[in-house]
């Protein structure tokens, strides 16, 4: 081991967890009705024999980490057996280190080879972003071990002190660039003071409802909202995100304006859009706000920035996109899965950069230094984070200083999914006044207090390494 901080991990234990919606979820082409859960467990030991466990958790949200005309069942199975490998491949295949020295090897090494591996002989082959997603899990639950063991916050972590190597041994600048990383840590780049209280983001479906006109009957007759207005008024709501289709655009368009007017009625004072990668060109989202800039400049002025028109396979699809950001910041989503994307995203004319833990937590902190050195925005999104998955997810917005908080959506599509952990931090899973509140999540790691939730979990479907005694 290079450090007396270093640890290797020696045990992993994997769960999945099914969810099922309250309403579906359209965004694009897919819709969300159920999903399924990677929780697991991962132990890591230091030289000195000392050992401590770790949580991570992400949904493996197969519409959005792989659209596709194959069918459901067979991209979920594909995932779910790529996720067990990787159990295995966690605990047999890592050198000793860091957290994140540990995770960006793995991303360059192990997992790399495992997914091309895991592709040979199908048709189609299963997405880097989808191996990304099932690597997650275990990534983040690496990073609350390390924090447990050294009983600190795992952000605490992120310096010189606990690291081998500085942001140069895995960033390099775009050329040009007067900056660099050397001598260079991820602290440098992190809030300096986090927030506890975070503005949230709702998330309009493509299909959600927005006024009884748009009501088909068979919704839900539940304790929680159903149509926009109310989510505002029950929620303190401030920032809305519009779903839409990018293949209808009098559609489109009408629902911009339709969520707009809702929400300057609440009292909402910013929206944006996403596209979810399903526009072919920048036409489409130029003349899109040109009309609203020109029909409806309170909107207009009320949209933040958007999200990811375009498709995100940036390397087959180099569309030039910077009349779209002469308008509004251009954000990606699915286009940034490493900082190398990010730097052709960026001489594409992207602006910023939305950040989710699901991409591995690696890879969230990397990609947001890389992208605050090169002065681009940052933003915390979604993939409909229940349970564990959302704790993470909150740390990440508070810690790395976005434009305007996070999005949250599970406590709208399965809110009951995370009762237990909502006995805990009550605050981190219902949105009040417009904000989350991180208040509750203290102590080492990422402070889930896993032992005071009381959540039955299955068996495990896969334990390697040295868990038996756990």
């Amino acid at each position: 081991m290079n450090s007396a901080m270093d640890v290797r991990v020696c045990g992993t234990r994997l769960y999945f967890l099914p969810v099922q919606t309250r309403m579906p979820y359209r965004f694009g082409s897919e819709t969300l009705s159920h999903v399924t859960c990677a929780r697991c467990q991962v132990k890591v030991v230091d030289a000195q024999g000392r050992s401590a466990i770790g949580w991570g958790e992400t949904p493996l949200s197969v519409g959005w980490v792989w659209p596709s005309r194959l069918s459901h069942q067979e991209r979920i199975e594909r995932l779910l057996s790529f996720t067990r490998l990787l159990a295995s491949a966690w605990c047999g295949e890592t050198g000793p280190g860091h957290p994140i020295e540990i995770g960006s090897d793995f991303q360059e090494g192990p997992l790399r080879r495992h997914w091309e591996q895991a592709n040979a002989g199908h048709t189609e082959r299963m997405p880097w972003l989808a191996a990304l997603v099932c690597c997650s899990a275990f990534d983040i639950a690496v990073h609350d071990a390390y924090g447990s063991l050294h009983e600190l916050p795992v952000y605490a972590t992120y310096n010189g002190r606990f690291m081998n190597r500085d942001l140069s041994a895995f960033l390099e600048p775009a050329k040009g660039h007067e900056g660099g990383f050397a001598g260079r840590y991820p602290c440098d780049y992190l809030a300096a003071n986090p927030p506890r209280r975070i503005r949230v983001w709702h998330s309009v479906g493509v299909g959600d409802p927005l006024t009884e006109d748009d009501l088909a009957g068979d919704e839900p007759h539940d304790c929680y909202p159903v149509l926009l207005a109310d989510w505002i008024a029950r929620d303190g709501l401030k920032c809305l995100k519009i779903k839409l289709r990018g293949t209808d655009y009098e559609t489109d368009y009408r629902r911009i304006v339709r969520c707009g007017e809702i929400g300057v009625k609440g009292g909402v004072e910013w929206l944006t859009t996403d596209f979810n990668c399903t526009v072919e060109e920048p036409g489409y989202v130029n003349s899109m706000l040109d009309q609203l800039r020109d029909e409806h400049p309170r909107l207009y002025g009320m949209l933040l920035y958007v999200e990811q028109p375009f498709a995100y396979e940036l390397e087959e699809h180099r569309i030039d996109v910077h009349s779209v950001a002469a308008r509004k910041p251009l954000f990606m989503d699915e286009s940034a899965h490493d900082w190398r994307l990010i730097r052709l995203g960026r001489n594409l004319g992207w602006t910023g950069v939305a950040l989710k833990t699901c991409k591995t937590q690696t890879g969230a902190i990397l990609s947001a230094c890389w992208a605050k050195e090169h002065g681009m925005g940052l933003m915390v999104q979604d993939l409909t984070n229940p349970m564990l998955a959302q704790i993470p997810h909150l740390h990440l917005a508070a810690n790395v200083g976005t434009i305007m908080g996070l999005e949250s959506n599970a406590m709208q599509f399965y809110p009951d999914a995370s009762s237990y952990e909502a006995a805990i931090h009550p605050d981190a899973y219902r949105r009040r006044n417009g904000c989350l509140d991180l208040a509750t999540l203290g102590g080492a790691g990422f402070g889930y207090r896993v032992d005071e939730i009381a959540r039955p979990l299955p068996g495990p479907v896969l334990i390697a390494g040295d868990m038996a005694e756990e």
